[in-house]
């Protein structure tokens, strides 16, 4: 097995001001990014899922973005509200939340498989 089991990538992009899709960081990806470091490591998971700063992923239109590999899932709009449903649902679970999938083709999930983590015995 590979060290990661999944990878997010997290952009934190910024564009200059007044720039027509905005950009991720202007819209809160920082913010988010730390809390999903934090719900990883809260978990245990930081040995098996990796959060990883991005640049640009071309589509900060959306909102803030970032992509779960190895089953490259899309999500936009990302608030840090959204971080613990992402982390038990898409992280640990392997589901695709639609309703954080951008809504354009692009985005959309191909045929992948979404497994569920191999999670680590509990210490203790």
């Amino acid at each position: 097995m590979t060290r990661f089991q999944r990878h997010i990538f997290i952009c934190i992009n910024e564009r200059p001001p007044g720039h027509p899709k905005g950009c991720c960081k202007e819209k809160g990806s920082e913010e988010v990014r730390d809390l999903l470091k934090a719900e990883l490591n809260k978990r245990g998971l930081g040995g098996i899922v990796r959060a990883n700063n991005a640049g640009c992923l071309d589509a900060c239109q959306f909102g803030v973005s970032m992509v779960v590999y190895p089953e490259g899932i899309w999500y936009g709009g990302v608030t840090k509200e959204d971080v613990p449903e992402i982390v038990e649902r898409t992280i640990i679970g392997g589901e695709i939340i639609d309703r954080l999938v951008p809504n354009d083709e692009h985005y959309r999930p191909g045929q992948t498989h979404n497994a569920r983590l191999v999670l680590p015995p509990r210490k203790g």
